[in-house]
């Protein structure tokens, strides 16, 4: 089983504090044990924003392929010489059209086996949408790269881990968005991803409802009778242990959470609040129903924070660290999958 994992990292918005929280993370040099970093960008890039930082102690080694990458040392592979004007902690075009460039070129070495997994840094939804990227965020990217119908966005902290049916879409469709179909796919994607990425034999999954009080039997909104109860039935059927729909204020308030290795949430907010007020700073976004391994940051491009080297890099280090993990568990996975153990012969002869 691969002990050394190459990790292709993005760059995110150029101007957002994605260059920022990569320096970090990996200036602690026992980060770098069993990963080599590969992060898709220019050194122009990285030089500006070492200096506006004023961090004269990180070496950086450019290359210009992934076969250039060095054990042990930050590798910036150069993607583009553009020269272009570099605006830290302002929205624009050319944030947006070089997180693109850096995802394109980091998705398509990923694609051909010269990085084993993928960590993205923040993009702004908004300047990266263009001809190549028409997409809500990186999991509707990453799904249609992978030829993926549905991939599962899972937020994972130290306790918690949250999935969302609906992901990027406005509040007012969650509803008509829902099926039966779909929330009994979640709950399968979720099932599978706990087993194979996190080594949880017979995870046990918590549905929340849609309605408030869950729809109090129909009173509040007749989705869950009509759509979640029936999914989970289904799922129940199906040998996997979920169980609900909870009304989610309670189901959180009460640490109900805590009794399961999963949560599906029907829609972004009803999941993200809750997990983000208990993990914000540390949790990691992995994208789970995929071939490939992705994860990335809790959070946004903090254009708020650029330059003045308060970023934390708490949450893409433990990205850095969950794609490593799930690589190998997954590794592991197959390895058992595929050389079961031996079942021995049954034998009359009595145990002396």
């Amino acid at each position: 089983m691969s002990q050394h994992i190459k990790i292709g990292i993005s760059v995110g918005d150029i101007n957002g504090i994605g260059p920022e929280i990569i320096i970090k993370a990996f200036a602690d040099k026992r980060v770098l044990s069993n990963v080599t970093p590969i992060i898709y960008g220019s050194k122009k890039i990285f030089t500006e924003h070492l200096n506006l930082l004023e961090l004269n102690n990180v070496t950086i080694n450019y290359i210009s392929s992934t076969q250039e990458a060095s054990k042990k040392q930050v590798n910036v592979l150069q993607v583009w010489e553009d020269n272009f004007t570099l605006n830290p902690g302002e929205f624009s075009k050319i944030g947006g059209e070089y997180a693109y460039k850096s995802l394109k070129a980091a998705t398509t070495d990923l694609a051909s086996n010269k990085v084993d997994v993928l960590v993205t840094a923040p993009i702004n939804k908004e300047n990266i949408q263009s001809s190549g990227f028409d997409f809500p965020g990186h999991t509707e990217y990453l799904a249609k790269l992978s030829n993926v119908d549905e991939a599962l966005m899972l937020m994972c902290g130290e306790d918690l881990r949250v999935g969302v049916v609906t992901g990027h879409i406005p509040l007012n469709s969650v509803s008509s968005a829902l099926s039966e179909e779909l929330v009994l796919n979640k709950i399968g994607q979720m099932n599978n991803s706990l087993v194979k990425d996190f080594m949880i034999s017979k995870p046990k999954i918590g549905v929340l409802g849609l309605n408030p009080h869950a729809g109090e039997n129909g009173l509040l909104g007749d989705e869950e009778n009509k759509i979640i109860i029936p999914a989970i039935r289904k799922a129940k059927s199906m040998g996997i242990l979920a169980y609900g729909p909870f009304p989610a204020d309670g189901f959180f308030g009460s640490s109900t959470f805590r009794e399961f290795d999963g949560v599906l949430a029907m829609y972004h907010d009803q999941g993200l609040i809750p997990f983000k007020s208990m993990t914000f700073g540390s949790g990691v976004n992995f994208t789970a129903g995929l071939p490939i391994v992705r994860t990335s940051p809790d959070h946004g491009v903090a254009y708020d924070l650029v330059g003045k080297n308060k970023a934390s890099a708490s949450s893409f280090r433990n990205a850095v660290y969950m794609a490593r993990d799930i690589y190998k568990n997954r590794e592991l996975y197959k390895e058992i999958h595929s050389n079961p153990l031996p079942v021995g012969k049954p034998t009359n002869q009595k145990i002396k």
